[in-house]
């Protein structure tokens, strides 16, 4: 039986489907188990890192040097995909990981912008969410930290230009911004989940198609790799337990 850690793990993957030959970028775990497995099954030409300065394949093993401003070519030229966290995401896709509560005197502080501005107007950011919540889907973000479509679209040519969103990936499903407004919608559940679910968790209107697809099975292959090669200690169970 398929984990919904693991459709999670497959739903990240997907992110970076069809991308070529780009830095994926990710922040976390479920989304780093699902960086190497879409390199080692649809998506081979995908460049790893250590984190730090080296390019490295799916195990670890090094593959070349990536010094900081080859890095920050990659960034500002187009050639990266990154899945980041978010604190708070509204529905166009405006992100926060700042602070919670008024800029000038918050009550939570948070990381800061850190690259979140840079990503989201020079290559594609998606967003991976292990827990799906009102705290987390707010009707407007305290602090635009990543930019979303309508940030974007006021800040003119220069702002969309390279903006993009592919996906965000919770716990409980799969959405994307295919609307005409560029607001989020609906793109998959998760087995198991409904759709009440998911409206009861969001803080607010979600567009929900008509008929609302499962997020898709992983292939025998894909689980194989999943639970034996890529996480056999199984470390995704603790971040969304079945």
């Amino acid at each position: 039986m398929t984990s919904r850690a693991e459709y999670c793990v497959l739903a990240c993957a997907e992110a970076w489907r069809d991308n070529g030959e780009v830095l994926a970028s990710p922040m976390g775990l479920i989304p780093s188990l699902g960086a190497r497995l879409a390199r080692r099954s649809f998506s081979p030409d995908l460049l790893l890192t250590d984190g730090e300065a080296t390019l490295v394949g799916p195990d670890g093993e090094r593959e070349g040097w990536l010094p900081y401003r080859q890095h920050l070519a990659m960034v500002t030229g187009g050639r990266r995909h990154v899945m980041m966290g978010a604190s708070q995401l509204d529905r166009f896709g405006n992100q926060n990981i700042s602070c919670i509560g008024d800029w000038a005197a918050p009550h939570r502080q948070l990381l800061g912008v850190r690259g979140a501005p840079v990503n989201t107007l020079n290559n594609p950011v998606s967003y991976w969410v292990p827990r799906h919540s009102r705290r987390v889907f707010v009707p407007k973000v305290d602090m635009i930290s990543g930019v979303g479509y309508d940030s974007a679209a006021a800040a003119g040519p220069s702002a969309t230009r390279y903006h993009r969103i592919p996906r965000v990936v919770t716990d409980l499903g799969v959405f994307d911004f295919e609307t005409p407004e560029r607001t989020m919608r609906l793109a998959s559940l998760h087995p198991g989940v409904t759709v009440a679910e998911v409206r009861q968790a969001t803080g607010f209107d979600l567009v929900i198609p008509a008929e609302v697809p499962r997020t898709r099975e992983p292939s025998a292959a894909e689980l194989r790799l999943i639970r034996e090669v890529i996480d056999p200690d199984g470390r995704r169970e603790g971040e969304v337990p079945s």
